[in-house]
């Protein structure tokens, strides 16, 4: 591996001399165009605009335009002699807690390394950051430009980490959450079991690139005159149920808990509780008010009965006189009825 930069992290009075090296790769597989008759490569040439006549490498030159549109060519010297291009400095401007820098900000990792013959100021800034689980925020200038960037601890080596600038993260403004859907609480805790019975330590080294490794399958068997896959493994790599949006939400966590081994009966008999209780509160309203109005049903088969009595009255008239007097008799048992009014009436 080869350094890309060599200079000193500064904060307060302590220098520590360090080697800046690439801490990524790119593993993916780059495509070259080609003539699709023969597979004889494609080359770009630089052209003028004007006439097209091609242009040496060695001739080309970079132009910034400026703020009257004029075209201001800048060789490598103009760009060496900026002030920034002359500081070999990474400076700490502040120590920050290391939850306070959003992950959206990181860009790229570098590795530092010691650069002098003592290892100790690179140690002792390694164990600060550790027990103090804080970041140290930087600037410096690599490759003409001026980076903000994070250091921090990564598998005992101080890492330096480039973060965008605020006005490059954008806003967070989707029309999709304009209007936000209700979640049921019973969803809510089904989705945290879920999570439960899925929740692991990361370990990136069981993860794979599924796409570059088919891809390398697929080139090394088109080498070969064969093919790599079979028209049944494509198609159940397509199978899809076009079901965007899911009927159940809750059914389809239950599901997913049973599936994961998770117990999912305990939600369950919580859900079941719920509508058990709001059952049984429905059913006794429903009891009540089928009960109140039972209640002057009988009444009215009450009152249906004088009914058959004034049926009888026409019959002879002195049938008439005696149910006179049994009605006497009648009123005196209701006002009997009636403890204090009916001895008033005495």
């Amino acid at each position: 591996m080869r350094s890309i930069w060599k200079g000193e992290v500064s904060f307060g009075l302590v220098n520590v001399p360090v080697k800046v090296y690439s801490a990524t790769e790119d593993h993916d597989l780059h495509a070259r165009q080609v003539d699709k008759k023969d597979g004889v490569r494609i080359r770009y040439k630089k052209v003028r605009e004007d006439n097209g006549e091609e242009v040496e490498f060695s001739d080309i030159a970079k132009a910034y335009e400026s703020e009257d549109g004029e075209m201001v060519i800048l060789t490598k010297e103009d760009l060496a002699s900026l002030p920034v291009e002359q500081s070999h400095e990474i400076e700490v401007t502040e120590f920050v807690p290391a939850d306070q820098v959003d992950p959206v900000a990181f860009d790229n990792a570098y590795f530092l390394e010691p650069a002098s013959r003592s290892n100790r100021a690179y140690v002792l800034m390694r164990e600060a950051l550790e027990s103090t689980d804080r970041l140290a925020i930087c600037t410096f200038t690599l490759r003409n430009r001026t980076r903000l960037c994070a250091l921090r601890v990564y598998k005992d080596v101080l890492m330096l980490q480039t973060l965008l600038w605020p006005d490059e993260i954008r806003p967070a403004i989707l029309e999709g959450l304009d209007k936000e859907a209700k979640v049921r609480p019973q969803e809510v805790k089904m989705a945290a079991s879920l999570i439960e019975t899925m929740a692991a330590d990361f370990e990136p080294e069981k993860y794979e690139d599924d796409y570059q490794n088919q891809l390398k399958e697929l080139i090394e068997a088109k080498a070969a005159g064969g093919e790599a896959f079979t028209v049944e493994e494509r198609e159940e790599a397509s199978d899809d149920d076009g079901d965007d949006e899911v009927a159940d939400l809750l059914a389809a966590l239950r599901a997913s808990v049973k599936d994961r081994g998770g117990d999912a009966a305990a939600s369950d008999d919580e859900d079941d509780d719920e509508d058990s209780g709001s059952g049984k509160k429905s059913s006794a309203k429903k009891g009540s008010s089928s009960s109140a109005k039972k209640a002057p049903a009988k009444k009215t088969a009450a009152k249906k009965a004088p009914a058959k009595k004034a049926a009888a009255k026409k019959e002879p008239a002195k049938k008439s006189t005696a149910k006179k007097s049994t009605a006497k008799k009648s009123t005196a048992k209701k006002t009997t009825a009636r403890k204090t009014p009916a001895k008033k009436s005495a």
